[in-house]
């Protein structure tokens, strides 16, 4: 047992007497009882934390006590002090996006560092250290991470996307009253604390405060990938993002800090617009009040923009999407959708695997191909997940720490703790103009 004997190399394993009293000292309430199962070895003794479970489609979730879960080599844990509400919790929760159960959702996390294993892991992040977490934790040994591709992760895809835990094959999180096994979305960081891969975290600086800066690992860093990797935003280029919540809103500041001169806010809700006109929108397309392709041809003289984003996931916009880029432009779709939806394409492997492909003006394909005089390429349609979290979550927090990127104003309702089901219910109405932030 790693943590209930002596470290052999105490150059590299910290003592587990400091576990101990760190976790007797972050709990007034003992618990002398563990599970006897595979999950005894990954629980501390003496505390337990509480967390928010979702159990089943159209079913309230509800906070549960777990016993104070602990890192493995290469993992940290976490004291969350904050958790963003995002449309990828609120698919699972409704059933759309099909996930093990139950498990702790809340992938938007930021917090302090509380307890580490390997003393070079430490030295990256001290004890005590603010910090925030990516949704794609990178394991940083796969074939996409030795490349730095962090945001195509194999492990991240296979273990905790597909089965809802770390890389090992295993949940850190137990009940406390039964010891059974509850899985982990991302993290699971709608939780007191919660054990996240140590590739997946970067520094925050004490001046950025913990709320909004939970936002930086999805809503952000989101908005980071697509506008870096996959539109790969140039000054001067004109931009439309369909959809101005809290990814697409996030779009709107980084599109701006790249140099985009043109950017366009296209959404159904006037309350959205007009934020989005403070976040770095030069233009705004209410789709239900004219058209919106036709009006972005009209702002952009006729051709369209050069780049597109979709944030949405909805069939109808990734038409609209399509529909708004020049010739040669691209589109970047970033909306997940309901499971097996079809917008040309499987639009969740468009996003999730960043699958491109190139529409073409005939459909008379090896024609084209051969008479390359009347070939016309119209734009490329490219899928984004998020950005990579080695490379890019420092620079998110160095855009928030200068003031280029405005946490204050990307976040629009804070929430408490217990108050999870709200959060999401007024995410699903639309009464979250930007981005929710649960306090922990």
């Amino acid at each position: 047992n790693l943590l209930s004997s002596k470290p052999t190399n105490p150059s590299i394993l910290l003592s587990s007497r400091w576990f101990s009293n760190l976790v007797a000292n972050n709990t007034d309430k003992a618990e002398s009882s563990l599970p006897s199962t595979l999950a005894a070895y990954h629980v501390s003794s003496g505390g337990y934390m509480r967390g928010t479970v979702f159990w089943e489609p159209d079913t309230p979730l509800t906070i549960e006590e777990f016993h104070m879960p602990r890192p493995k080599a290469g993992e940290v844990l976490i004291k969350t002090k904050a958790c963003g509400v995002c449309h990828s919790d609120l698919h699972v929760i409704k059933g759309e996006i099909p996930f093990s159960s139950p498990c702790v959702i809340g992938h938007e996390t930021g917090g302090r560092m509380d307890f580490i294993i390997f003393i070079l892991v430490v030295l990256r992040f001290p004890i005590g250290s603010q910090v925030v977490g990516a949704f794609i934790m990178p394991c940083g040994n796969c074939f996409f991470c030795s490349k730095g591709h962090d945001d195509l992760c194999e492990d991240f895809f296979a273990y905790n996307r597909a089965k809802g835990t770390l890389y090992d094959g295993e949940t850190r999180l137990f009940l406390r009253n039964s010891g059974k096994p509850v899985y982990m979305y991302s993290m699971g960081g709608l939780a007191e604390y919660c054990v996240i891969p140590a590739h997946g975290l970067a520094i925050l600086p004490k001046s950025l405060p913990y709320t909004e800066s939970a936002i930086l690992g999805c809503a952000v860093f989101t908005a980071y990938g697509a506008m870096r990797h996959a539109a790969e935003v140039c000054p001067g280029d004109s931009i439309a993002v369909i959809g101005v919540g809290g990814v697409g809103s996030s779009c709107l500041q980084i599109a701006r800090a790249f140099g985009a001169s043109l950017v366009i806010a296209v959404d159904i809700q006037n309350d959205k617009l007009q934020k989005a006109k403070t976040l770095g929108a030069t233009h705004t397309v209410n789709a239900i009040e004219e058209d919106a392709i036709e009006r972005i041809k009209e702002i952009t003289g006729g051709p369209g923009v050069d780049i597109a984003v979709e944030a949405l996931g909805k069939p109808q916009t990734f038409l609209q999407c399509l529909q708004s880029v020049r010739d040669g432009g691209k589109a970047v779709m970033i909306g997940l959708s309901k499971a097996g939806a079809i917008g040309e394409v499987d639009i969740n492997r468009l996003v999730r695997r960043k699958v491109a492909f190139v529409m073409m003006e005939s459909d008379h394909f090896l024609e084209n191909l051969v008479n390359r005089n009347v070939i016309r390429v119209l734009i490329r349609v490219i899928g984004s997940y998020g950005a990579r979290a080695r490379q890019d979550l420092p620079k998110l927090v160095k855009l928030a720490e200068t003031g280029i990127f405005n946490l204050n104003n990307a976040v629009s309702r804070k929430y408490k703790f217990e108050e999870g089901n709200k959060a999401f219910q007024d995410l699903n109405q639309g009464r979250i103009v930007s981005r929710g932030v649960i306090e922990i």
